[in-house]
């Protein structure tokens, strides 16, 4: 009996795997699609999120089930409550891709300075590095990658406020609505860049059973 509850616990590791990888390659396609000006990838992105968000969901109700049927203790309770909290980070990084791909309607039809193009490329392929090492962290519960996380979304929030810098050099009304979605669309990157940062806190949660502010102080044993 064990042996199968054991592999449910694996199974269920694995799937939210799944779901990070796809939420990489949501973050991914969104960028294009804005930077690119391609609304037909960007409804692409859109149209996926329902699928996204039922797996999310499902993670949660496999793991209240497993909970409810399995009585886990110690580590596997907080493996299981663990990947439920991260498949709700999943989610909501999810929605964010879609509001870039959004963005990037709002934004086809007319092209802006280069240069908000180039640092929203930049900035994206950052948020794919702090991605990759987040689900690599998660994959082998890795602690010194988790607690990097932060460290790697630094340059990120640099790069959203470079977009104000930016901005001010626009002088033209249909300049500034332009650039308002090109802000906002920056600002959904940094948003899952940070979700990628708590998902890092909760990593080092699952493995240690301590609560790590990332960053601040000493650990917080969970008792």
């Amino acid at each position: 009996m064990r042996e199968g509850f054991r592999k449910e616990l694996k199974d269920l590791k694995a799937e939210v795997i799944g779901i990070g990888r796809s939420v990489i390659d949501v973050t991914k396609l969104a960028t294009r699609s804005l930077v690119e000006g391609d609304v037909d990838l960007a409804a692409q992105v859109i149209a996926g999120d329902d699928d996204l968000d039922a797996r999310c969901l499902g993670i949660e109700e496999h793991s209240l089930e497993i909970t409810a049927t399995q009585f886990p203790v110690a580590r596997d309770l907080r493996l299981l409550h663990s990947l439920a909290y991260i498949a709700m980070h999943f989610e909501r990084m999810g929605d964010l891709g879609v509001n870039i791909a959004k963005a990037a309607r709002r934004t086809a039809s007319r092209r802006g300075p280069q240069t908000l193009y180039d640092l929203i490329q930049a900035q994206g392929n950052l948020v794919h590095r702090v991605l990759e090492a987040m689900l690599e962290a998660l994959e082998k519960n890795d602690l010194e990658l988790a607690r990097k996380l932060e460290l790697l979304d630094e340059p990120i929030d640099h790069l959203y406020k470079q977009f104000f810098r930016e901005l001010a050099r626009l002088q033209a009304e249909e300049d500034i609505e332009w650039a308002s979605s090109m802000v906002l669309a920056s600002r959904y990157l940094e948003r899952i860049a940070d979700h990628a940062v708590d998902i890092g806190e909760r990593i080092t949660y699952m493995v240690t059973g301590e609560f790590e502010q990332m960053g601040e102080g000493t650990p917080e044993t969970d008792s």
